[in-house]
């Protein structure tokens, strides 16, 4: 499920094992998941904040991602990138917010 952080929407996507939580908010047309660099973890526009009870379920961040969560606007403690959210079995029914800012992209 994906929420804007504005709490005005939320979009509950059906995303394929294998894909990633990006490819499936591109696939479905969710707002505010631009992902300008199509995947590959260097232009932040597909930032997340992860529901705290699903944060600890994921795997660290890689370095290259962790450097660019760096300076992404509304930086949060759960904050990753669509892009390098793995949609797996384990992860079926994982929540995350849509910073505002993104909305307007």
């Amino acid at each position: 499920m994906l929420h804007s952080s504005d709490g005005e929407s939320s979009d509950e996507i059906d995303v394929p094992d294998g894909w990633t939580l990006m490819e499936g908010a591109r696939q479905e047309g969710v707002q505010g998941i631009v992902a300008d660099c199509g995947g590959g973890a260097i232009c932040g526009t597909c930032h997340v904040k992860v529901r705290p009870e699903w944060a600890t379920r994921l795997p660290e961040p890689e370095p290259s991602e962790a450097a660019l969560l760096t300076i992404v606007p509304e930086l949060g403690e759960t904050s990753r990138l669509a892009c390098q959210i793995p949609m797996e079995p384990e992860f079926d029914g994982i929540e995350v917010d849509i910073p505002t800012r993104q909305l307007d992209l």
